[in-house]
C-alpha cells in the first residue's frame, strides 16, 4: 500500500477493532493501542503503509479539534484564574526540563545551539497523549490533571518562538528568506486579534444563522468552519494551529451554542486523534532503535527520568500538589511531545542536526509515548502500595453531654439528617471515619467528632447509653451493616434508623431489626410525581397515586425480604409484583374503584 485514502481507511479501521480493545482489555489504554498498531503496520514495521506523511498530515486535525473542545469546556474567567499555573508552573518546568536536557545533549556531543534546540524540543510534552490519557482514567479534573493542563497550554505557547529561533540559530539564516523580527510578531498579534474577534462576535452569527436554518448539517459544518478557521489563521501567521483552536473555543466558552458545538465537533475529534496516534506510531523508526538499543534505551530512560524528577519537584513547589499527586503529574507529562517531530525536521534543514541524530531522537521521542501508559500504571501501582498513613489518633474525646440523638456518617445523606436537627435546637453527636469530612464539618461550624463508629469504646464515649435514636447514614455498605450489628448487639434498647443504598442493602439491614430508609427512594418518587404533573395529570391523581405506589413497593420490599436470598424465587416475585402494579393502575384509568390489597397473597 503507498497510503491512499483506503488503505488509511483500512489501517484506521483495524487498529479500532482490533488493536485498541486488546489493549484496553489488559488495562494498557486505547493511545497505546493505536501506537502499537502504527508501529507494526508503518514504513518501519510490516510496511502495510510505506509512507505515514499522509496519515500524520490528516490527523493533526484531530489535535486540532482536541484542544477546541477542551478551550469550550474553559472560559476567560478561569483562564485568568489559571495563569499562576500556566506561567509560573509552565515556564520553570519548560525552563528547567531544557537546562537540564540541553546539557546532557551537550555531553553527548552536540554543539551549543543544536543542544538548546533539543533541550527545548524534548521539554515540551504531547498534547495529546497526555490529555486523552487523562481523560481515559478521569483525571483531567483532579489536582494533577488541572496542573498537567496548565503546563501543556504553556508548552504549547513556547513552541512557537523555538519554532522562530531555529533558522537564527542555523544555516538558514544567512539565505535571507527569514522574516525580520518585526514583522513575524505583527503578524502573531494580528492573527489572535482577528481569532479574538472573530470567536466573539462572527462566529457567534454564524452559528445564529446556521440554528434559525435548521438544517442539522448546517451546524455540523459551521462548527467545523470554526475550528479549522481558526487553525488556518493562527497557523498562517506561523503560529500553532492548535493554539488558534482553543482560542477559539475558549471565546466560544460562554456561549449559548457551546454544547451544540461540542457535540457535533466530537465524533470528528476521536476518529481523528485515533489515526494522529496511529501516524505516531508509524513515525517510530523501529530499525533504528533495533540497531541501536542500547543507545536509544538509555535516551528514553534519560528523557523519561529527567522529566519525571523535575516534574515531580514542580508540582510539590509551585504547583502546591502532595507527593503522591505530583508523581502522577510526572508520570503523564514525562513523555515527548509531537511538536518535536516538527522541530527535529526543521533543525535537520537548518543543519543543526545529522539524518542519523534526527532519526535517533525521532526513537526516543516516539518510544516515550508508547511507554507513557505503561508509566502511569507503574506510577498508580506505586501509590496503592503505599496508602497514605492514617491519622494517629483512634478517636476524638466526646463531652458527656448526653445527647438525645447520635449520627453515624456526616457525608450527603447525614448532613441533611443533622441540618434539620439544629433547625429544631435538637442536639445530637455526629460521628465519621473520614477525618477530612470531620475537619470539613468544623470549619462550617458544627460538632463533628472523628472515629470508626462501629467501635463500642466510641460508641460508649458518644452517650449511646443514654441515647434515644441513633441515625446510621455511613456511606460504604459493608462499614454500615457492621456498625448496625454493634449497636443492635450492645444497645438493643436503642431506637435504630439506617439509611440503605439499594433495595438488598435495606434486606441485610431489616435483618437486624432497624427501621430502613433507601437514599433514593423519596427523592425519585418525587420526581416521578412532578413527570406526572408535567405530562397532565391532575396534581392530586399524580399525588395519591404517588402514594399507591409508595405503599405498595414497602409492602413487596416487607415480603421479599422472606426470599431475597432465593434469586429465582426473588424474579419471579418481582416479575408478578409489576403485574398487579400495572392491572392495579389500568383499573383507575377504566374508572374501577381499586380493590384492597389481599394481604393473603404476595405483593
Amino acid at each position: 500500500m503507498h497510503g491512499g485514502g483506503l488503505e488509511l481507511a483500512l489501517v484506521f479501521l483495524l487498529a479500532a477493532v482490533i488493536a485498541v480493545p486488546l489493549f484496553k482489555r489488559f488495562g494498557l489504554g486505547a493511545v497505546l493501542g493505536y501506537l502499537a498498531a502504527g508501529a507494526v503496520l508503518g514504513p518501519y514495521g510490516l510496511k502495510v503503509v510505506r509512507d505515514a506523511e499522509p496519515v500524520l498530515a490528516a490527523s493533526e486535525i484531530g489535535v486540532v479539534m482536541m484542544l477546541f473542545v477542551i478551550g469550550l469546556e474553559l472560559s476567560l474567567a478561569r483562564l485568568k484564574v489559571m495563569r499562576r499555573s500556566v506561567f509560573g508552573a509552565g515556564g520553570l518546568q519548560v525552563l528547567l526540563s531544557a537546562i537540564a536536557l540541553g546539557a546532557l545533549a551537550m555531553f553527548g556531543g552536540l554543539g551549543w545551539k543544536a543542544a538548546v534546540v533539543v533541550g527545548l524540543a524534548l521539554a515540551l510534552s504531547s498534547t495529546a497523549v497526555g490529555l486523552q490519557l487523562l481523560v481515559e482514567r478521569k483525571s483531567l479534573n483532579t489536582d494533577h490533571g488541572r496542573l498537567a493542563f496548565a503546563i501543556l497550554l504553556f508548552q504549547d505557547l513556547a513552541a512557537i518562538p523555538l519554532l522562530a529561533a531555529i533558522p537564527l540559530l542555523g544555516r538558514a539564516a544567512a539565505s535571507g528568506t527569514g522574516k525580520p523580527a518585526w514583522m513575524a510578531v505583527a503578524m502573531a498579534i494580528g492573527a489572535i486579534v482577528a481569532v479574538v474577534i472573530g470567536g466573539r462576535y462572527v462566529l457567534r452569527q454564524l452559528f445564529r444563522m446556521a440554528a434559525r436554518m435548521a438544517v442539522p448539517e448546517m451546524l455540523t459544518a459551521s462548527a467545523l468552519l470554526a475550528v479549522l478557521g481558526a487553525a488556518w489563521v493562527m497557523q498562517l501567521a506561523g503560529l500553532s494551529a492548535g493554539l488558534g483552536a482553543f482560542l477559539a473555543g475558549v471565546l466560544l466558552a460562554d456561549s449559548e451554542f457551546r454544547h451544540e458545538i461540542e457535540s457535533q465537533i466530537e465524533p470528528f475529534k476521536g476518529l481523528l486523534l485515533g489515526l494522529f496516534f496511529i501516524a505516531v506510531g508509524m513515525s517510530i523508526d523501529l530499525t533504528r532503535v533495533v540497531s541501536e538499543p542500547v543507545t536509544i534505551a538509555v535516551g528514553v530512560a534519560t528523557l523519561l527520568a529527567v522529566k519525571v524528577a523535575i516534574l515531580f519537584g514542580v508540582g510539590v513547589g509551585p504547583g502546591k500538589l502532595d507527593r503522591r499527586e505530583a508523581l502522577q503529574l510526572g508520570a503523564v507529562l514525562a513523555l515527548g511531545g509531537e511538536f518535536a517531530f516538527v522541530v527535529f525536521a526543521e533543525a535537520d534543514k537548518a543543519g543543526l542536526l545529522d539524518a542519523a541524530m534526527r532519526d535517533r531522537l525521532v526513537a526516543i521521542v516516539g518510544l516515550s509515548m508508547a511507554l507513557t501508559p505503561l508509566l502511569m500504571i507503574g506510577a498508580a501501582r506505586l501509590i496503592a502500595a503505599h496508602p497514605p498513613k492514617k491519622p494517629k489518633r483512634e478517636f476524638d474525646t466526646i463531652p458527656d453531654e448526653h445527647p438525645q440523638v447520635i449520627i453515624a456518617g456526616i457525608g450527603r445523606f447525614g448532613q441533611i439528617v443533622a441540618r434539620l436537627l439544629l433547625a429544631q435546637r435538637i442536639p445530637f453527636v455526629a460521628l465519621d471515619a473520614n477525618p477530612e469530612q470531620v475537619d470539613l464539618m468544623l470549619r462550617f461550624g458544627n460538632k463533628a467528632y472523628y472515629g470508626d463508629p462501629s467501635r463500642p469504646e466510641l460508641l460508649r464515649s458518644a452517650g449511646a447509653a443514654h441515647a434515644l435514636i441513633f441515625i446510621n447514614a455511613v456511606d460504604d455498605v459493608e462499614a454500615s451493616i457492621r456498625t448496625t450489628r454493634v449497636v443492635r448487639r450492645m444497645y438493643p434498647e436503642l431506637k435504630v434508623f439506617a439509611r440503605a443504598h439499594d433495595r438488598r442493602h435495606a434486606w441485610q439491614l431489616m435483618d437486624l431489626g432497624v427501621e430502613v430508609f433507601r437514599e433514593t427512594f423519596a427523592s425519585g418518587l418525587e420526581m416521578g410525581r412532578e413527570v406526572l404533573v408535567a405530562l397532565g395529570v391532575p396534581r392530586e391523581v399524580a399525588v395519591d397515586r404517588t402514594q399507591r405506589f409508595r405503599e405498595h413497593d414497602e409492602r413487596m420490599l416487607a415480603s421479599q425480604h422472606l426470599i431475597y436470598d432465593d434469586e429465582p424465587a426473588l424474579l419471579e416475585f418481582a416479575r408478578q409484583a409489576r403485574t398487579e402494579l400495572e392491572q392495579l393502575f389500568e383499573a383507575d384509568v377504566m374508572g374501577e374503584p381499586p380493590s384492597a390489597p389481599d394481604d393473603t397473597r404476595p405483593l
